[in-house]
């Protein structure tokens, strides 16, 4: 009984090394130049995965303050993205349940349709109080490239980090049977 706490504790802290190592290597000066096609959103994926893995994980107070340090150190508007995302793992957090017995494909649409919200409203938000952004081609560029790339992180985090959708039969964090 006593393992089970510092098991979640564990996970907790395997995702913040996870998003500090992903955000460090994403602040290094790799490019060579300006003309670069923009990655995916490996943070926010992350999270995603996780919240529908295994929602006891990734607790929301520990979301909003990765995407809040995230915000800042990617010179984002602060709260803005922190705020869409926290809504969006929050909107999966009230459906893991029906997300447990759906298909990958199913849960990859949500995904899918979740991130690209996301990325509607907050280029919306930028649009109207006048803040420069990307242009709307590297926007969608980055808005598919996240979206391919959600199964390698799903497979990424059960493989190498043992992060497995919640079963009926296994206990939560109370040690309650799901």
């Amino acid at each position: 009984m006593a393992d089970r706490p510092r098991n979640i504790w564990s996970y907790r802290g395997t995702f913040i090394f996870l998003v500090a190592a992903v955000g460090f290597v994403q602040l290094l000066p790799l490019h060579p130049g300006p003309g670069g096609m923009p990655g995916p959103d490996i943070i926010l994926l992350i999270a995603l995965s996780w919240v529908v893995m295994r929602p006891d994980f990734v607790p929301v107070m520990l979301l909003a303050a990765v995407f809040l340090i995230a915000d800042l150190l990617f010179m984002r508007p602060p709260g803005l993205w922190t705020a869409l995302a926290i809504l969006g793992t929050e909107f999966l957090r009230g459906r893991h349940v029906q997300l447990r017995a759906a298909s990958f494909f199913t849960e990859w649409l949500l995904i899918a349709g979740l991130i690209t919200g996301m990325t509607l409203v907050n280029g919306l938000v930028l649009l109207i109080f006048g803040v420069d952004q990307a242009s709307v081609g590297l926007t969608i560029i980055r808005l598919i490239f996240s979206i391919l790339a959600y199964p390698i992180v799903v497979i990424l985090a059960g493989r190498a980090f043992g992060v497995r959708k919640v079963r009926a039969g296994d206990n939560d964090q109370r040690g309650v049977r799901v």
